[in-house]
C-alpha cells in the first residue's frame, strides 16, 4: 500500500505495486543507499522514466572524471540554492556514504569558500553558482579558469551535474514528494 503524506500530490509506491524491472531497481537502491528515494517511489509511475533516471543518475553521480562525493556535494550546494530540503538532506546523506566528511557537508551547505575545499574544488562549487544564475555567466574568461584546473571530462561532470540538479530538486518540491527518511 503507498505511504501517502497529505501534501504529497502523487503517492508513493512501495516496492510490491511495481513492474518487475522496476523493483530490481528498488532493489539496486536499497543495497547500495540502504533506502529506496521517495523520488524513486514516484517516478515509478512512469517505469521508462524511473529506468532513465536511475541509469543516468547512475552514471552521473558515481566516480568517473570527478569524484561521486564532490559531485553529491555539487548536487547539495544546487539543492541549497533551491531551498529544497529533501534534496539537501539526499546528497548529504550520499556524499556522506561516497566519502565526504562532515566538514565537507556542512561547508558545501553554507561557506564552501571557508570549507575543507582545494581550490579546484572551491572553483567548481563557483561554476555550479553561476550556472544556477545564468549559463551567461560562465564567460570566456571563467571557461578558461576552469580549464586551468580540470580536464574536459571533469567540466563536463560538474557542468552535466549542476545542471542536473537545477531540475531534480524543482521536481521533488512541484510534486511535494516526502523527505526520505533515513
Amino acid at each position: 500500500m503507498s505511504r501517502a503524506n497529505p501534501t504529497t500530490r502523487i503517492p508513493l509506491l512501495e516496492r510490491d505495486q511495481v513492474a518487475p524491472e522496476i523493483a530490481s531497481v528498488y532493489d539496486a537502491l536499497q543495497k547500495t543507499r540502504g533506502v529506496v528515494p521517495n523520488m524513486f517511489k514516484t517516478l515509478a509511475h512512469t517505469p521508462a522514466l524511473a529506468l532513465a533516471t536511475a541509469g543516468y543518475l547512475k552514471a552521473l553521480l558515481g566516480d568517473g572524471a570527478l569524484p561521486g562525493f564532490y559531485k553529491e556535494l555539487i548536487a547539495m550546494r544546487l539543492s541549497v540554492l533551491l531551498t529544497s530540503e529533501y534534496a539537501v538532506k539526499a546528497h548529504a546523506l550520499s556524499a556522506k556514504q561516497k566519502g565526504a566528511t562532515e566538514a565537507q557537508i556542512a561547508a558545501a551547505r553554507g561557506d564552501y569558500q571557508s570549507g575543507p575545499f582545494t581550490e579546484a574544488e572551491k572553483l567548481g562549487f563557483d561554476a555550479a553558482e553561476r550556472l544556477h544564475r545564468s549559463a551567461a555567466e560562465i564567460t570566456d574568461e571563467f571557461f578558461a579558469s576552469l580549464k586551468q584546473h580540470f580536464s574536459d571530462p571533469q567540466i563536463i561532470e560538474l557542468v552535466a551535474t549542476a545542471a542536473a540538479f537545477e531540475l531534480f530538486p524543482r521536481f521533488v518540491d512541484a510534486l511535494r514528494i516526502p523527505t526520505t527518511p533515513s
